[in-house]
């Protein structure tokens, strides 16, 4: 198989990556990772650098629409990048030790937790009535539109999401995923933010948080540019067109297929990393 064919295979299986995770809300790494590992035939180190590009590549479009509509948080995504910075950067360091099949291994469990999260949607917590100490000398709280105007909103438990902040950091840097779903449990459940402005707040971070990690993996020889130029266009193409979709689509049936897809690539992961396969 010549360099065309290969990037053009490549690029066609990203686009459907970004396709299932735009409309899952998962992110195209969950799905690239394993395809490029398990049906191409790529390593696994090599597969991670390419998926952080493209998270990077990706988030930025959404997290800039996000920012102009009013719901993002700066100051909480500022804050909380801290935590999930160092969290990739420590990730991407442990990666880079440990061998093919212990991350193979780890990825499979990700998925399964993954497939778990698709299938048990996540509820918005209630609000808090009013702000802790903490939050209000950061001055973290906020207001976002609404149909009936701007809203206001107190965050609490600062302490508790940074450290789940710092996990979702440790994650992607490890696995080469945005981990967007952690980090909307920590804002949504553990600080009581609004799901939108959790959302929203989540999608700035994410791109921060992949290039942390990226740094690392480049600096490591980890990112191939003939690789990582196809993922990323293909997730970015494919998550433009989920997007677009996410309105029109099925979302049960959706997430019963997707769920049902994780799960296989997450045996067939974990089944190759215990046989040394990867």
């Amino acid at each position: 198989m010549n360099i065309l064919t290969f990037s053009t295979l490549i690029g066609l299986a990203s686009i459907l990556a970004g396709f299932l995770g735009a409309l899952t809300g998962l992110g195209g790494g969950v799905v690239i990772v394993p395809l490029l590992t398990l049906v191409f035939g790529v390593d696994i180190k090599y597969a991670i650098g390419a998926s952080l590009i493209s998270v990077i590549a990706t988030s930025s479009g959404a997290a800039s629409a996000y920012v102009k509509e009013g719901f993002t948080n700066i100051r909480i995504g500022m804050f909380l990048e801290v935590a999930t910075t160092f969290g990739a950067l420590l990730g991407a360091y442990i990666a880079t030790k440990l061998s093919n099949s212990v991350i193979a291994i780890i990825f499979g469990l990700i998925l399964i937790h993954s497939a778990f999260l698709t299938l048990k949607r996540i509820g918005e917590s209630s609000l808090a009535l009013k702000s802790d100490s903490l939050a209000r000398r950061l001055r973290l709280d906020g207001a976002y539109p609404a149909p009936a105007g701007l809203e206001s909103y107190h965050v609490q438990g600062v302490p508790v999401g940074f450290c789940i902040m710092f996990l979702a950091g440790s994650i992607s840097g490890l696995l080469g995923i945005g981990s967007g779903a952690l980090k909307v449990i920590a804002m949504d459940q553990a600080m009581h933010i609004p799901f939108k402005v959790s959302t929203a707040t989540s999608n700035f971070m994410i791109g921060v948080t992949a290039a942390a990690g990226a740094g690392i993996y480049l600096n490591r020889g980890y990112i191939d540019p003939v690789l990582a130029m196809p993922v990323m266009l293909g997730v970015l193409l494919g998550s433009l067109i989920g997007s677009r979709q996410l309105f029109e689509a099925e979302t049960k049936k959706l997430r019963i297929i997707f769920s049902a897809v994780i799960l296989l690539l997450a045996i067939e992961m974990i089944y190759s990393g215990l046989r040394g396969h990867i």
